[in-house]
């Protein structure tokens, strides 16, 4: 039999790590040297847990506030795609503690558009899984029009298919900054009756 994933031509890098311990506190996040991915998430952000009540993306599917699935535990960004967001607003920066980045990389072509289920594996061992492209909302673009009040173009617009992934640990580790990144990618095919 042979293997299901398949081991991607290049490698990315860890450019940023950033977490945040308390929700309440807002969308933005701090810088840090180094991770720890347990099966709950990011050690002591606050995106964490094993599971997370549902909300306005699962509607169609659950009432708000079941208990389901965290699949949302990591937000993984685009060091190069935070910057294509930024000169399509017309403003010099967006940076990835204004719009709760967990993980930024760098060397990854179109991170965004990585399929379900890609893998994205550090020296230590530590392995996320993709879940879903993260989609533009308005809080990241209420944190950069405290920064930028004016920008010729929204966040939504200019993020669309830019603003990264979320995913899940599948193995726990020790991730730093300027780890490797290696990408385990899965088949690539079109479900047909979409």
């Amino acid at each position: 039999m042979s293997e299901l994933l398949s081991k991607a031509p290049f490698m990315g890098r860890v450019k940023t790590l950033l977490v945040n311990p308390r929700r309440d506190s807002g969308l933005e996040k701090s810088a840090v040297p180094s991770i720890r991915l347990t099966f709950a998430g990011i050690e002591g952000d606050c995106h964490g847990g094993l599971t997370r009540q549902s909300d306005v993306r699962m509607r169609k599917q659950f009432a708000d506030g079941t208990a389901v699935r965290n699949a949302r535990q990591v937000s993984i960004l685009s060091a190069e795609e935070l910057g294509d967001i930024a000169r399509a607003m017309g403003v010099p920066e967006v940076r990835p503690d204004w719009v709760g980045a967990n993980l930024v990389t760098g060397g990854i072509p179109d991170l965004t558009l990585l399929p379900p289920s890609t893998r994205l594996q550090f020296p230590s061992g530590a392995t996320i899984v993709v879940d879903i492209e993260n989609l533009p909302c308005r809080y990241p673009a209420e944190v950069i029009a405290k920064h930028y009040p004016e920008p010729s173009l929204g966040f939504v617009e200019a993020a669309k298919h830019k603003r990264g992934l979320v995913g899940w640990v599948e193995r726990e580790g020790i991730v730093g900054t300027g780890d490797a990144i290696t990408l385990w990618l899965p088949p690539q095919r079109i479900y047909a009756h979409a």
